[in-house]
């Protein structure tokens, strides 16, 4: 009888959710690293959840207008980048997160500026929509004889 009982309990049971795939992701965050370099604000404001949590490369905390502010000072302009050690890391059908590391290149007041950053974006599916929930940037200093 016990063994029964188990058996309808394991069977009533939800299935596990399907993992969201790991192209869907990429699609996502192609989209989203777009946006931050062509400055884009609709789409950055689209893309990003109301209570985003955004922890810049300074290690302060910040929200999702300072977060979009950030990108659309109009004195800062932006190469395209190429993402690397990127990583894709799916949480269930809903959520996922994308890294990597990138180079930041531009200029800022007309000077030039380069910054190497490595970062996870965190993205949920809401209402249909991707959003970035939490984002994460660390500034990776430069190895000796690079500068």
């Amino acid at each position: 009888m016990k063994a029964l009982a188990a058996l309808l309990i394991v069977l009533a049971a939800p299935a596990p959710a399907e993992l969201v795939s790991t192209e869907t992701l990429r699609e996502v965050a192609d989209r989203f690293d777009g946006a931050q370099i062509a400055q884009d604000q609709a789409t950055l404001e689209a893309m990003t959840a109301p209570d985003l949590v955004f922890v810049g490369s300074d290690g302060a905390r910040q929200d999702r207008a300072g977060f979009i502010a950030g990108w659309m000072d109009p004195q800062i302009r932006f190469e395209p980048v190429t993402i690397t050690d990127r990583y894709i890391l799916p949480l269930g059908e809903d959520a996922g997160i994308v890294g990597g590391e990138t180079v930041l290149r531009g200029t800022a007041g007309g000077r030039p500026f380069t910054s190497r950053i490595r970062f996870a974006d965190t993205f949920r599916r809401i209402d249909g929509a991707w959003r970035a929930v939490h984002i994460q940037a660390t500034r990776v200093p430069e190895a000796e004889g690079t500068r």
